[in-house]
Order: structure tokens, then sequence, then C-alpha cells
């Protein structure tokens, strides 16, 4: 994306962005910046977090529980005395 635009470019771009909003509000633009891409990841990681919990409590529910499958203990075997 910034291949094409060489050292005297980013220089020039910076000169016009102190000219247009000043030393002092450059400070405040790039925490604001700052901010919105670090929310975006944090949101984004929720999502991809949120599809792994569901994918797993999805695989969960088709695996039997191992009290389902075998029983706790097993019965004895007593007779009463005739």
């Amino acid at each position: 994306m910034f291949s094409s635009i060489g050292p005297t470019g980013f220089i020039l771009l910076a000169v016009i962005a102190l000219l247009l909003f000043g030393p002092n509000k450059l400070p405040e633009l790039g925490r604001a910046v700052g901010r919105t891409f670090r929310e975006f990841k944090e949101g984004a990681r929720d999502i991809i977090s949120d599809d792994d919990s569901s994918t797993r409590k999805e695989q969960d529910k088709d695996k039997p529980l191992a009290a389902e499958s075998q029983p706790a203990h097993k019965p004895a075997d007593k007779r009463l005395p005739e």
C-alpha cells in the first residue's frame, strides 16, 4: 500500500498533517487511532473466541459422558438365603 510512497512523500504528509492539525492535536489523534485499533482487535478476538467456544460445546454434546456409557459400579450378585 505504501510501497509507492518514498521517504520524501512521508515527510510531505507529516508536514501537511502538522499544518492542518497543529502540534497539540496530533498526539490526541494518534491516541484516538490507537484506541480504535485496540477496540477493533478486542472485538475480533471476542468473536473468534465465541466461535471456538460454541464449537467446543457442540463437540462436547456429541461425546457421551463416561457415567452414561459405563455403570458406576457393578451390582453385587447377592442371593437371599433359602
